[in-house]
């Protein structure tokens, strides 16, 4: 049997060496278009404290998976999923190649979500979302710095990832205001105590907060970017962090019942019987996506046990307490993910 997973994030690396280990003689095919191996996404938003981050960032080369027994497609980019002839499609190096499987595993994660009022704006500001948009950003970084010494960044955005990059710049030493359109942090996760706690200690390390933000336009003035509220104001650099959008497209036109995300069972199976999915992209039948570490791990691994037939009851949600990585926070009450 020939079992091909889409995707090299925790959801399809801990299946992909999950099944190997339980099954020595099937065939498994990892399929991703990141080219740095099998890194630490939850690690991005400490990507400017820590020097040597991409490197200690990266958990496992391609060629240290390869050598387990699972093939490892890299930079290649999936356009097509045949569910009729249990095929799929994709490019690389400019060239479009055929795979065939017999299981399918989608674990595509998700991207970053840009509001469609600031697709217009998308050349003036950076998302965080992969190594790639990492580096982008710390070449930049150092590349104002050479000429202005700290950075002063717009973060748009007061949720967790909002949150933790605001503080992880502040506290390698940048200057950085963050733009919110509700009145609180982390409004959806925090309780109103926790969220006056954050608050304190985002300007405790100098960040200006400000609430009940309206972005009315993006600009370019100069070398400098342009955030156009009641008033205007100009950064070194902007981040939009509102929120992630899982990466449902290849799913629909497959075929698959898409709702938030992919649509699956307690099994983790799709509309389709021989695909499954994975991670931030699967939608449960509560309505729910997992996208934190422990839960999307355990799909993984349970998966991989139910494939191989040492697992017959559904998958059940572990117990998880998902901490926000902001410097010297720590919630005082369980966060609602």
């Amino acid at each position: 049997m020939a079992v091909v997973i889409i995707g090299s994030g925790i959801a399809g690396v801990s299946f992909a060496e999950k099944y190997r280990a339980l099954n020595a003689d099937e065939a498994i095919t990892l399929i991703t278009r990141e080219n740095d191996g099998y890194y630490s996404r939850p690690m991005l938003s400490r990507g400017f404290t820590k020097a040597d981050i991409e490197q200690t960032i990266v958990l496992k080369s391609f060629e240290k998976i390869r050598e387990s027994g699972i093939a490892v497609i890299s930079d290649a980019d999936v356009y097509d999923i045949n569910s009729a002839s249990k095929s799929l499609s994709f490019n690389r190096q400019g060239q479009s190649q055929t795979l065939a499987y017999d299981k399918l595993i989608i674990a595509t994660g998700s991207a970053a979500f840009i509001p469609p009022p600031y697709l217009p704006y998308k050349d003036l500001f950076f998302s965080l979302n992969s190594l790639t948009d990492l580096k982008q950003l710390r070449s930049f970084r150092q590349n104002v710095q050479q000429q202005n010494s700290a950075p002063h960044w717009a973060i748009i955005g007061g949720g967790l990832i909002g949150c933790e990059v605001a503080s992880d710049l502040a506290v390698a030493g940048d200057k950085v205001t963050l733009f919110h359109a509700m009145d609180r942090l982390m409004e959806r996760q925090l309780d109103v105590e926790d969220s006056a706690r954050l608050l304190d200690v985002l300007q405790t390390t100098g960040i200006e907060v400000r609430f009940n933000q309206a972005i009315k336009s993006l600009g370019k003035q100069d070398h400098h970017v342009c955030v156009n509220t009641d008033s205007a104001y100009e950064f070194d650099g902007l981040i939009v962090s509102c929120g992630f959008k899982p990466r449902t497209g290849l799913a629909e036109m497959a075929g698959l019942t898409i709702g938030r995300g992919i649509k699956v069972n307690e099994y983790l199976q799709s509309s389709d019987d021989a695909i499954y999915a994975l991670g931030d992209v699967a939608e449960l039948p509560n309505g729910k996506l997992y996208a934190f570490i422990l839960p999307i791990r355990s799909q993984a691994l349970w998966l991989a046990g139910f494939l191989n037939g040492q697992l017959q009851e559904s998958w059940t949600v572990p117990v998880f307490t998902p901490k926000a990585k902001v410097h010297g926070f720590e919630a005082l009450h369980p966060p609602a993910f």
